[in-house]
């Protein structure tokens, strides 16, 4: 443990702020902290030449004698749109990205060229120009994963990282850290804190204005304590957790001199899984406000997944029917007992409705349930057992590939399932919800959804209701889409699913 005074001074030993140096991880250059530094060029580079090449050839073809500076053009023209729009922002390389933000960007570009073309005049072939640029978002998606990729491995091995050092109450500070500790899906490891108390509210953060009276510029001084942590574990910023205790006056004044050592200053309010385009910051009265969005429930977005849910589940019953018909007779010959299980599940608001299943398990299984009570090795509402005695053959390897849950189809067609939302719980679950695990009900069940994609029944149930708190709060279609590519993957590797 470091502790750092303010030397000089006559501070008090209450008054000292002691940091603590947890830990040490490799890390990339200062020059680019956090992000390897060839992504800009090789993202400049790729974007340019998905641009360029495909308008090239499509011209060229028809012979366009023009070809080669229209290509240019629509380079140059690409790259203007993807840097305008915060693409090449060094906060923003190589972390996950959409295909609805690269079709954005592909939507401004073709307007911008057409109003380029107008206002000169030019007389290209317009389809053929845009068939051209029709590579260019969909390639700029697939980089962007492929980069997101790249830079989680190596986040997962301790590279590309940002040094931080944590400022804040105790139990703050505390619940900060194992929240980063736990997952490697971020570009920050904390290697210093600094817990500060509450007995004395001017005792919070040792600067000189507090002993001596002088003017806030001397907060830099070597006397400071949070500065010389800032210096001595070399930081690359500083993460404040925001409480009673480290607000108003006394946040400011850890910014200037925070901010006086090149340092960034980042401050935690408090929130979490809250959706980054649902919140808004603005200033009103010299008060810095964040604007927090409610989740999307109006009219429009709710009609919308409606209708994709019932469409989609048609066109995958039409497509899977020999998949059905199959899965139905391995079913009736593996064991005996009805092909299809009916369960009583509860749906959005807390509806119960009969959810359908291929059968995976003995006839009895329910009445087996009782014995096997004290065997669950789920540590929540819902009950698992890694190797069920009651589970058939042919069960298991319907349950591995997820081939049982096809008759749900029906269910999402009747409307009390969605295509993508939590699991459907039992009445005796949610018998057991408190007001917090009562919100999963607030939208309806899904057939997939981030609990499927993101291990099943490996996950706790603290981690699975913090799955599908984060689905209600921050819905929308493109979180859908995301997580219907992803359940591809998921089953084919069958993680969780036993």
């Amino acid at each position: 443990m470091w502790l750092f005074g303010a030397s000089g001074s006559n501070m008090p030993a209450t008054d000292q702020m002691q940091v603590q140096r947890i830990q040490e991880r490799p890390r990339i250059s200062r020059r680019h902290p956090g992000k390897p530094f060839w992504y800009l060029p090789v993202s400049l580079a790729f974007d340019a030449s998905w641009a360029a090449a495909p308008v090239h050839l499509a011209l060229r073809s028809a012979g366009d004698t023009q070809a080669m500076r229209y290509a240019v053009v629509a380079a140059a023209a690409w790259l203007f749109v993807r840097t305008s729009r915060g693409r090449y922002a060094l906060r923003s390389l190589g972390e996950s990205g959409t295909i609805s933000a690269a079709l954005r960007d592909w939507l401004v570009l073709v307007g911008l060229l057409a109003v380029l073309c107008v206002a000169s005049g030019e007389r290209t072939p317009v389809l053929l120009a845009v068939a051209g640029l029709a590579p260019c978002g969909p390639m700029a998606a697939v980089f962007q994963s492929l980069i997101h990729r790249h830079l989680r491995a190596q986040r997962r091995d301790g590279r590309a990282v940002r040094r931080a050092l944590v400022i804040g109450e105790v139990s703050a500070i505390e619940g900060l850290v194992n929240h980063l500790a736990r997952r490697t899906d971020h570009e920050f490891v904390v290697v210093g804190l600094c817990p500060v108390g509450d007995e004395d509210p001017d005792s919070l953060i040792p600067v000189h204005s507090r002993l001596d009276r002088q003017p806030p510029p001397h907060l830099s001084g070597d006397s400071s304590p949070v500065l010389e942590a800032v210096r001595g574990l070399d930081v690359d910023l500083v993460f404040v957790a925001a409480g009673p205790c480290m607000a108003g006056e006394r946040l400011r004044r850890l910014s200037w001199a925070v901010h006086g050592e090149g340092r960034p200053l980042i401050v935690l309010p408090g929130l979490s899984e809250v959706a980054r385009r649902r919140v808004d910051v603005s200033s009103v009265a010299g008060l810095t406000m964040l604007h927090v969005a409610p989740p999307v429930r109006h009219a429009g977005a709710l009609l919308l997944k409606a209708a994709s849910d019932r469409l989609g589940a048609i066109l995958l019953i039409v497509l899977l029917a020999p998949v059905f018909a199959a899965v139905a007779i391995t079913v009736r010959l593996g064991s005996p007992g009805a092909v299809l299980y009916r369960q009583i599940r509860m749906g959005q608001g807390g509806r119960p409705f009969t959810m359908w299943k291929f059968r995976t398990m003995v006839a009895n299984a329910e009445q087996l349930a009782k014995e096997l009570a004290g065997t669950n090795e789920q540590d929540g509402r819902m009950f698992k057992i890694r190797r069920d005695p009651r589970v058939t053959r042919v069960g298991r390897v319907l349950r591995r590939y997820s081939l049982d849950e096809l008759p749900q189809l029906f269910n999402v067609l009747q409307g009390h399932m969605s295509l993508v939302g939590p699991r459907p719980p039992l009445p005796e679950e949610v018998a057991e919800y408190n007001d917090v695990e009562l919100r999963r009900l607030t939208v309806k069940p899904g057939l997939t959804g981030l609990w499927q994609i993101s291990g099943r029944s490996d996950l706790s149930w603290d981690e699975t209701l913090a799955l599908d708190l984060r689905y209600v709060d921050n819905w929308s279609p493109s979180v859908d889409y995301g997580v219907l590519c992803r359940t591809l993957r998921a089953v084919v590797e069958g993680n969780g699913a036993y």
